[in-house]
């Protein structure tokens, strides 16, 4: 009886320690009103690749995600994948973590800007598993740093402590998935919205979009 509420106290502790938003060594990549546009229902491009989870004390989580994809046929032209999730987190006695999205309100963006239909705007919907977590104090950065292993054994990258408390939006539904006559009418204008999405991936579009996003990063830099 004892172990298990050693257990316990030692899993809540972890829980704990999760508390704020954790980025990648690039910093430019942050879950929150920065990364979707729940409004607009809109992902929108940072200027480096990178990751970032936030947690609050409420057990509800955050996700960002913004990679690279390689071309072999064309290695100038790389393309890039962008998913955004929030949801809810669990951490179980054994130190595992769980993750379970809120499905309808995933986004995925899949570009190729290299091709003539170079995006895909799609829902996005997975529920993440971690064996284990680690929070400790990096021993370079004299900053908390996080680090997650997968189910599977694959470790990733390392994340850096950013906010405390965390940058989140709402952690309600922020779109949920029409139904009747609303849902044909948002399938008759998806469409449009798609393809005005796809021209954001052109490489021009992409050049200023990435001008603007430094401007703003800027002006938050010296605001924070």
């Amino acid at each position: 009886m004892f172990l298990i509420y050693l257990l316990v106290t030692a899993a809540l502790a972890n829980a704990n320690d999760l508390f704020g938003t954790w980025t990648t060594k690039s910093r430019d990549v942050l879950t929150g009103p920065g990364f979707y546009d729940p409004l607009n229902d809109k992902l929108l491009e940072p200027n480096l690749t990178g990751i970032s989870y936030s947690f609050d004390d409420d057990g509800n989580y955050e996700s960002a995600y913004y990679r690279a994809i390689s071309n072999p046929t064309d290695p100038s032209c790389p393309g890039g994948i962008m998913q955004w999730q929030h949801g809810a987190y669990t951490v179980f006695g054994n130190g595992s973590l769980v993750l379970t999205p809120i499905a309808v309100d995933g986004r995925q963006l899949l570009s190729d800007p290299c091709r003539k239909h170079s995006g895909q705007y799609t829902r996005y919907n997975t529920t993440e598993e971690f064996k284990g977590f680690t929070v400790d104090v990096d021993k370079f950065n004299r900053i908390k740093r996080l680090d997650l292993t997968r189910a599977d054994g694959s470790v990733v990258n390392p994340m850096f402590l950013a906010y405390q408390p965390p940058k989140m939006l709402p952690t309600t539904t922020l779109n949920p998935m029409p139904t009747g006559n609303k849902r044909k009418r948002e399938l008759l204008t998806s469409g449009s919205q798609l393809t005005a999405r796809e021209q954001l991936i052109n490489p021009d579009r992409w050049w200023w979009l990435g001008v603007l996003m430094t401007s703003l990063g800027g002006v938050a830099f010296f605001c924070s």
